[in-house]
């Protein structure tokens, strides 16, 4: 009797175990096999010694279990189908990409991206292709054109076919922008930044207010900008080791910080010190004063003991970077005139310094130039002769305007001949950022 009892409460413990578990899975149709291998367990784990208690048990469990399996299982089912619906799906999305077209070859393109580097892409006759202005943001007044009339150097986003063979990438679509058209727009982008637009490094920036203030100018040309931005204004920022203005990507104005480097295009007050801003574009970078310890042209890198951290940084230089180097007097008397001295400008008179490919000299009859109270260092800058990186030796010294980074940089800016701006570093540290930031082009490279 006793074992019998035994049996019966052994028995009622796993009925509750076993709809316990039943309950648990019940919502979640992917755990099929799992709560057929918990029912079958607590049946066994529930056997007692009296066979026929067992049994008759099971039996009042039937019809109730019969009916949650049969629901379960129809969940399990549907809920399967749409999973796999899904995944082929995703599985089937076209990919797209937008590139510059590199070669032409009979019924294909090479497309170099701005991201992930050469694609080959086969371009069917049935293959529809639209020309869109710069700026257009949809087809519905795109051009129809033919696989002739691609170009080298045309911007083109390309929609690749998914159900294409295996290694193979075959256009479904492409939309493309005429590189003249391109560079006529920018053309006349770069214009309205020059006309429209202030640049300086950020004092503050009150996301509250929407109102950022700007450090812009060296020396007598020195003044402070406030920029006012709204709801409206486009804000965007310098992706990570870039300088390229398409690649900047919209940011909350609470991602500007103090030292960043900012350009604002809108309507200026009377003396440029105010402005409504339209678009904004900001960045962080560094800058480095130091000496080359040694440079790579094959590779177009040099090595830079920074004077600041006294450890060494590998500099990149780009095709866009700018590279110029000061004439020696020209440096000289930057750096006293800088530094707050007097009389610097008389030495700058009569033919002045060689303009270099600028052409032009910078004597004391020029406005802007080193004579006659004009002083004006990003005028200066602007006249320096371009050089290339073989030009520079070991142990020159450098400033320059880079991306952020700490062992590795990508130059925006190099001036050489700078020995005896260094000897002024308090004076002279925001010379490059500024001069670049006013430099004419959203684009801090050019």
């Amino acid at each position: 009797m006793r074992s019998s009892l035994l049996a019966l409460k052994t028995s009622k413990a796993s009925k509750f175990r076993v709809f316990t578990a039943s309950r648990t899975l019940w919502n979640d149709p992917f755990n099929l096999l799992a709560a057929w291998l918990v029912y079958k367990i607590g049946i066994k784990l529930a056997i007692p010694d009296d066979v026929s208690s067992w049994l008759a048990e099971c039996w009042t469990m039937k019809s109730e279990m019969k009916k949650r399996f049969t629901f379960l299982m129809a969940r399990t089912t549907v809920g399967m189908a749409l999973l796999i619906s899904a995944v082929i799906a995703g599985a089937q999305t076209p990919v797209r990409f937008l590139g510059t077209i590199t070669a032409i070859n009979n019924n294909s393109l090479t497309v170099k991206t701005d991201a992930d580097g050469i694609h080959q892409v086969n371009v069917p006759t049935e293959t529809p292709i639209k020309r869109i202005a710069p700026g257009q943001k949809d087809l519905s007044t795109a051009e129809t054109i033919q696989f002739s009339d691609l170009a080298i150097g045309d911007r083109t986003l390309v929609k690749l076919n998914p159900d294409a063979p295996a290694g193979t990438e075959v256009a479904l679509q492409i939309i493309a922008i005429k590189h003249a058209d391109l560079a006529e727009k920018q053309r006349k982008d770069r214009q309205d930044w020059q006309l429209r637009g202030v640049g300086g490094l950020v004092k503050s920036a009150d996301a509250a207010t929407g109102v950022i203030v700007l450090s812009s100018g060296s020396g007598a040309t020195a003044k402070t900008i406030t920029v006012h931005t709204t709801k409206a204004t486009i804000l965007k920022r310098y992706a990570p080791a870039s300088v390229r203005f398409d690649e900047a990507q919209v940011a909350p104005i609470d991602a500007i910080h103090t030292g960043d480097q900012l350009r604002a295009r809108g309507a200026k007050n009377a003396d440029g010190t105010e402005i409504a801003a339209e678009d904004v574009v900001s960045g962080s970078f560094r800058n480095i004063a130091g000496t080359v310890v040694s440079l790579d042209v094959a590779s177009a890198t040099l090595l830079v003991k920074d004077l600041a951290t006294k450890k060494q940084v590998t500099i990149k230089i780009a095709a866009e970077t700018q590279m110029l180097r000061l004439e020696d007097r020209m440096a000289q008397m930057l750096a006293i005139r800088l530094k707050g001295g007097v009389g610097a400008a008389a030495g700058a008179g009569g033919n002045g310094a060689a303009g270099g490919p600028r052409g032009g000299g910078m004597g004391g009859g020029r406005s802007g130039g080193m004579g006659g109270g004009g002083f004006d260092p990003q005028m200066i800058l602007s006249r320096a002769p371009a050089i290339h990186l073989s030009d520079l030796k070991k142990g020159d010294a450098v400033m320059l305007v880079a991306t952020d980074g700490t062992i590795e940089v990508s130059a925006i800016t190099l001036l050489a001949g700078v020995e005896p701006l260094l000897e002024a570093p308090a004076a002279t540290q925001n010379l490059l950022s500024n001069w670049s930031m006013n430099s004419g082009s959203p684009d801090i490279a050019q």
